[in-house]
Order: C-alpha cells, then structure tokens, then sequence
C-alpha cells in the first residue's frame, strides 16, 4: 500500500488524474482481502491489483467514468456461478469496493496523512463506510485512526463518535479487517524491521524475499565487500561495523525480528550473546541441533539466562526439504511471514530447550558461506 500511496500523490502532483480503487469488505472466498489497492489513471494505465479477472476488469471499467466527478462510489460484486464463470472466479464469496478520485482537496489531504502514517511505520486503521443506512453516515466516508486510536484524518466524514472508537482493534495484535454496524475497518498493520546479521549468500537472499513481503530489512557484517548496497539494493540500512559492539548498542522493539546467519560459529555466538533476552520479537539463530546446542553451552557459561535462549527460534525456517539457497531462504521468510501474521502462538520457538528439541532440519549451503575455520555457517543436523 505503501508505494501505491506513492504513486497516487505523485500523479496528482503532476497532474494526471487518477483514481485509487480499494477492496473495502470481503465476506466468504476472495481473490483478495481489504486493503488491496488498484490505481486507474485517466490513460488507462493501472497500478496493483484487486484480483485480477473480471472482478477487476469491471471496477477498473467504472473507475475510468469517475474523471469527471469528485464523489467516491462504491461497488458491490458476488463471485457467484451467474458472475465470473469465464474468469473462474466462482469463489462464492462477495467483495465491496471504494472508489475515490483524487481531485477534491480533502481527499488529497486524506492521503498526504495517510503516506504519512504509512512511512511512518507505526500502523493504524482505515474506517470506512460501506452501509449509510446502517451507520448513520454517508457512504464512502473515510477515517483515518493511528495507532493509538486517535483521528488522523478524514474525508467526507463527520465527527468521530465513541462508538466507533469503541470498535477499534489494538493495531499491536495485528488484527483481521472486519465490519460493524455498515463501517469496515482495515487494519494498517505496523511495519516490521527484519535484522540480518550476516551478509553471504544466505542472508542476501532472504533480504531480497523479506522486502518483497513488507519487512523493512537491515543488514550487519563486519564485511564491506559482502555488506553494501549493491548486494543488498532493497535493504532499508546496510550497516557495516564489527558485530559485537554493533549489537552492544542495538536496540530491537516489539517489531523487530532478528536474524543470525553470520560466516562462523563464532560470530554467531558473538551476535547471539548480545541479542537473547532483549525485547526483540523474534530471533533466530541458522545452523544445525549440535552447533545451536554448543553455542547455548557456552553462552549459559557465560551468564546468559536459559530462559532468554529458550526463546529463540533455532535452526530456522520450515522443512521444506531445502538443497539450494533461494528453497532455504523460502522456508525462513515463510516462517517469519508466519509469524508475523499469526503471531508467537502459532510459531512458539523451537530449539535443543524446547520439548520438540529443535527438530526443523535445515541444509548445507554453498562453501562461499563458510568460514575459515572450516565450519558452515549452515550445517546439516
């Protein structure tokens, strides 16, 4: 959503007209969920996606009879064997749409906040309404909440009531979109760093895949030939320094997942002394079970807490059955999707402490990721 936001206002300052197209509600079995964003210009470009087929085809047919008129409308289809059958889309399900021009000042002001809000990392939620009967408000009527519940803007709305308030999910909990009382809510979840220590061949694939799905990636080694941006083009801070006084002073919060995948068992465990027990949520440590279980060894000796390692998620990533370094970096990006979306519940960490005793398997990878003293920094369990 993020580029797209983007994209929009850069048209408008421009000049090109354009109108941004926006699955509101969804009920049963969609191509995709509220919160996916098409934008339609004048020309008949278009940017992103609603589903692709005839769903699609069709709002982005009415989005280009809108240039004349500022009003935002709203579009109801079911994807129903008398609709969609060409495109198979008979998913039974039914989606709304929101399709707003961006030509009146209120509405351009409506995004410039919400791009604010976006970059800024830190989530909120989108209300708008889909029902006016229902909710007393007009239909189409936007509100922007941060992530504290508080107004960030709004377009053709009217003062905020409690009730609504009331019906805001903490963002924290990484809510699902849902709608009460003809108001869809969608959640703008906040954004996640993923840090990665280690800069081989590993850790430059699963850079490129995290940002792909949202992850604001940094990297860290100690290697400025391996860490640099022109292998790491889609990380957020590629960050070049020795690895234990990097960490010394790095601080993670609650959105903050944290790899290690360094040259050598030595770094690793330089990177994970520094790194268990704070308030990251996610750490992950690559390797086999008798590496994980020699580093734990040696770090319990030296003061850190078995209960801060038992939270770590090692070795990582799905067991997919992977040989080669772009199937390994799927089943750990896989994973941190998970975990994302789901939440610890769902993915309790798993290592030589835990009752499962670190039973995901992970691969061997290319010499080029091993360090000199001949140990791989991925290794067969």
């Amino acid at each position: 959503m993020r580029e797209l936001v983007d994209q929009l206002l850069l048209a408008h300052d421009l000049g090109r007209n354009v109108v941004h197209c926006e699955v509101v509600e969804t009920r049963g079995s969609t191509p995709q969920k509220p919160g996916s964003v098409m934008l339609v210009f004048e020309n008949g470009d278009q940017a992103g996606t609603l589903g692709g087929g005839c769903t699609e085809a069709e709002v982005r047919r009415q989005a280009l009879t809108q240039f004349d008129s500022p009003e935002p409308r709203l579009f109801v289809f079911t994807l129903d064997d008398n609709y969609g059958w060409d495109d198979g889309l008979i998913c039974g399900g039914r989606m709304t749409f929101l399709a707003q021009p961006i030509r009146q000042p209120g509405a351009v002001d409506y995004f410039r906040r919400l791009q604010k809000l976006l970059h800024g990392g830190r989530g909120g939620t989108e209300a708008v309404v889909i029902d006016a009967e229902k909710s007393g408000l007009e239909a189409g009527a936007r509100y922007l909440f941060d992530e504290k519940g508080e107004l960030a803007a709004s377009h053709l709305a009217h003062d905020v009531s409690d009730a609504m308030k009331e019906r805001l999910t903490d963002i924290r909990e990484r809510p699902r979109p849902y709608a009460q009382q003809g108001i869809a809510f969608i959640p703008i979840l906040p954004r996640c760093r993923l840090l990665i220590v280690g800069a081989g061949h590993v850790g430059q694939a699963v850079a490129a895949l995290a940002a792909r799905v949202d992850f604001d990636v940094w990297v860290l080694d100690d290697r400025e030939r391996y860490a640099n941006a022109e292998r790491f083009p889609t990380a957020e801070r590629v960050w070049v320094d020795e690895i234990g006084r990097a960490l010394a002073s790095f601080e993670p919060d609650e959105n903050t997942y944290c790899l290690i995948m360094t040259r050598g068992h030595s770094n690793d465990e330089e990177a994970l002394f520094h790194l268990a027990g704070k308030p990251a949520r996610y750490i992950g440590l690559i390797g086999s079970n008798r590496k994980i279980k020699l580093i734990f060894e040696d770090l319990e000796k030296d003061g850190v807490a078995r209960e801060s390692l038992s939270k770590v998620h090692a070795p990582l990533g799905f067991d997919i059955g992977s040989q080669t370094v772009p199937e390994i970096a799927i089943s750990i990006v896989a994973h941190l999707v998970g975990h994302r979306n789901r939440g610890s519940a769902a993915f309790p960490p798993i290592n030589v402490l835990s009752p499962e005793g670190g039973s995901i398997p992970t691969s061997v990878v290319p010499a080029d990721d091993r360090s000199g003293s001949g140990r791989p920094s991925l290794q067969t369990p």
